[in-house]
């Protein structure tokens, strides 16, 4: 009986060592099942407002729950209000609109912020204002030192190019680079071309023009890779400037509601390939790290170094931090419109026999385009001419039908005067169009005047701006500025794509490319986030995407849709309020 009850004792035993923690588990998960969830409790709660999500699963909403600079749900008030506690900063909208945080898909930042401490020339209509502006510059200056600017427009004072001849008298003793608003043409004083070398005995370089007088001299203007006889010998702007000019920039592009940039550099026609990766590391990364940086950017690097950004994306991945992603190439193929070095099929009507340039070889183009590609980088091509678009769609089909298919988003940025038919290949073969839908003074608005007189009537009416075109082949279409060629307010460009109605007309130029107000902000926000791969973090107001909005002076939405009237009351990133 003794044996039995020892045994009978150690079988119990056993199976309690056994079981006893599977009853224990079995307990306490019955017994917290019964216990409610601890609430998850917002950062920030913005409620009582018209938010535009950009989203289709859920257009509009009242309010939104944010934490950790993401977004926790969207919905109405009520469905929200058990995120509030302690802690949770509530914002009352008062019926106002809220969009997402703009993304401009197309600027220079860093050129842009430097620009706003040279000479601003942009909108001078006048040239004794033009010369008086430099006079002032010159008079503020120690001789001998550079003045630079830009953003002179010549169609704004009837057409005329400025010369040499202008600001010579007022800058003996200084060179002078002046570039124009589209950055495919400088000007250059006399002191300028001389320290350069540049004489009637100078050829032109491939790539580019020295315009010259009937005598052979130059008048002082230098086109695309003509840039370059220059360039070199520009003070090189020091650090300290370059991130000033960051710093400037970002407080400026916030006040107009953007929080993402996509960032080409400073590499244009007739400048170093090192512009783009000296700001990389001694301008971005700085800031970063410092934790200044105030808006997102994506940076996109010159073609001709991409083995360069595939080392460091295969090292590091697409994203440095919240604040800096690495994204594709860049290149050019032709020059602008205004400069008359935009590549068309046919001649330009005010310069006969010119056709525009060739500002990089299509055949090296097109092996390092396969290049990049090949090892899934994102190529983006500068293309405004219908030849040049062309050219560049044909290289686009070769290079994806030889690499295979792929998510590859290949990029045209500007796409701004196409041949009848090539707006359809953009959606056929999923290229993505990043064009500027630009107030006046710049690009399109301006454009309605000026095209006709370089390319006819037809040509013009026929090709120029097709963004419904675009949309209806279903091409991707994503909005930027191209700052500091213009100014950067996607408010003014979503009016602009909209209305398309130039100063002084009273209706618009190519009505039937006008686009609607959604498709034209949906431009400045989830597709433009899609046309740079930054679409799982940004771009449209969804649970689970970083918390960047905007909330507007206006609180009809109606009629912020009917034109687009509306100024930024607030700028947020990731929760946070950045300006004012």
């Amino acid at each position: 009986m003794n044996g039995f009850v020892v045994l009978s004792a150690a079988v119990f035993l056993l199976i309690s060592v056994v079981y006893l923690p599977l009853l224990n588990d079995l307990y306490w998960s019955t017994l917290t099942s019964l216990i409610p969830p601890v609430n998850i409790v917002a950062d920030l709660l913005v409620r009582n407002g018209t938010i535009f999500t950009s989203d289709s699963a859920l257009t509009f909403a009242d309010s939104m729950a944010i934490r950790n600079g993401r977004i926790l749900k969207v919905g109405s008030f009520s469905t929200l209000k058990d995120f509030i506690g302690d802690g949770t900063i509530e914002v009352n909208l008062e019926g106002k609109v809220v969009v997402p945080g703009l993304i401009d898909s197309h600027v220079h930042l860093i050129s842009g912020g430097m620009q706003m401490a040279q000479v601003g020339l942009r909108g001078v209509s006048q040239k004794d204002d033009f010369c008086k502006m430099v006079k002032d510059a010159v008079q503020n200056a120690k001789e001998g030192s550079w003045i630079l600017g830009g953003g002179w427009n010549n169609d704004f004072w009837g057409g005329e190019l400025p010369s040499a001849s202008w600001i010579d008298e007022i800058s003996p003793h200084n060179p002078v680079w002046l570039i124009r608003m589209d950055g495919h043409m400088a000007l250059a004083n006399s002191f300028t071309l001389r320290i350069a070398g540049i004489t009637s005995l100078t050829e032109d370089p491939i790539g580019g023009t020295i315009m010259r007088l009937p005598s052979g001299e130059p008048t002082g203007l230098l086109i695309d890779a003509a840039m370059e006889l220059v360039s070199p010998l520009l003070q090189e702007v020091s650090v300290d400037e370059r991130r000033e000019a960051l710093l400037r920039a970002s407080k400026y592009a916030l006040t107009r509601g953007v929080t993402t940039v996509v960032d080409l550099g400073r590499y244009y026609p007739g400048t170093t390939d090192e512009l783009s990766w000296k700001d990389f590391q001694d301008v971005y990364r700085w800031t970063d790290s410092l934790k200044k940086m105030m808006i997102r950017t994506c940076l996109f690097f010159p073609i001709t170094t991409w083995s360069r950004l595939l080392d460091l994306k295969l090292k590091n991945g697409p994203v440095l931090s919240e604040w800096l992603y690495l994204g594709g190439v860049k290149a050019f193929i032709d020059g602008s419109l205004g400069s008359n070095s935009a590549l068309f099929y046919e001649e330009y009507l005010d310069t006969p026999n010119n056709y525009g340039l060739e500002v990089m070889d299509p055949e090296k183009l097109s092996n390092l385009t396969m290049a990049a590609d090949k090892s899934g980088l994102q190529v983006a091509i500068h293309a405004i001419g219908d030849k040049a678009n062309d050219m560049i769609l044909d290289m686009y089909e070769s290079v994806a039908a030889a690499n295979g298919d792929r998510d590859r988003r290949f990029r045209i940025e500007h796409a701004q005067h196409l041949a009848p038919g090539s707006a359809d290949r953009f959606g056929q073969h999923h290229i993505v169009a990043s064009v500027q839908a630009r107030e006046q003074p710049d690009h399109l608005l301006d454009d309605a005047d000026t095209a006709p007189k370089k390319l006819g009537f037809d040509r013009a009416q026929k090709e120029s701006y097709l963004f419904q075109s675009l949309l209806n082949s279903n091409a991707l279409l994503a909005f930027g500025s191209d700052w500091p060629v213009a100014d950067i307010n996607p408010l003014h460009s979503i009016r602009t794509a909209v209305k398309r109605i130039p100063p002084k007309w009273n209706h618009a130029w190519i009505p039937s490319e006008c686009i609607s107000f959604t498709d034209a902000l949906i431009a400045h926000t989830i597709s433009a986030a899609r046309a740079a791969f930054l679409d799982n973090h940004l771009g449209s107001l969804s649970p689970g995407k970083l918390a960047d909005f905007v909330i507007l002076s206006t609180d009809s939405w109606d009629e912020f849709s009917r034109d687009g009237s509306a100024s930024v009351l607030a700028t947020y990133v990731g929760g946070k309020q950045m300006h004012p």
